[in-house]
């Protein structure tokens, strides 16, 4: 398996000089594209760490952990995930935080740490990843597909609880 990526990298690059293509210059190219878009890209990353710190510092957060708690109940989500779940659109690194607290608080074992764990891993960081992949292209009507990237993670929370609790 070490040896996967290696072997991917030399038939890329024999078949790369089977075709005369100048390997150094579409690397350096495509490097510059790269540098191009990480600058495009820096502005909407530095936005959406600003709105994570203003989320949490500001108490909305804890306003609105309290406030869809019963809610999260409701669909069979313990009340203890509920700040996993709304850190985890925002920030991977802030909700895997979380989810090391959760389990050190309850043990690996229990009910809660199963589907805290469950459900960091059937979610992503919707908000980072809609800055990245839309960074690039000039598209205005973002509020569908981020409302339905939300909507789908939150089907993936409830049914990860349900099946935590089955098994």
């Amino acid at each position: 398996m070490a040896l996967l990526i290696p072997a991917i990298f030399m038939a890329v690059f024999a078949y790369a000089l089977y075709k005369k293509v100048n390997v150094y210059s579409c690397f350096t190219g495509g490097a510059g594209k790269a540098l191009s878009f990480v600058m495009s890209l820096l502005p909407c990353l530095a936005a959406v760490f600003m709105m994570c710190a203003l989320f949490e510092e500001s108490g909305l957060s804890a306003m609105l952990i309290k406030f869809l708690s019963p809610a999260f109940s409701f669909l069979g989500i313990p009340e203890e995930l509920t700040k996993l779940i709304l850190i985890k659109p925002l920030s991977g690194s802030g909700s895997l935080a979380y989810l090391t607290q959760t389990i050190a608080e309850y043990g690996a074992d229990s009910y809660i740490s199963r589907c805290a764990c469950v459900c960091y891993g059937s979610s992503e960081t919707v908000f980072y990843i809609s800055a990245v992949y839309f960074a690039g292209t000039k598209t205005k009507g973002l509020l569908l597909p981020i409302g339905i990237s939300l909507l789908s993670s939150l089907f993936a929370t409830v049914l990860a609880c349900a099946l935590c609790r089955v098994i």
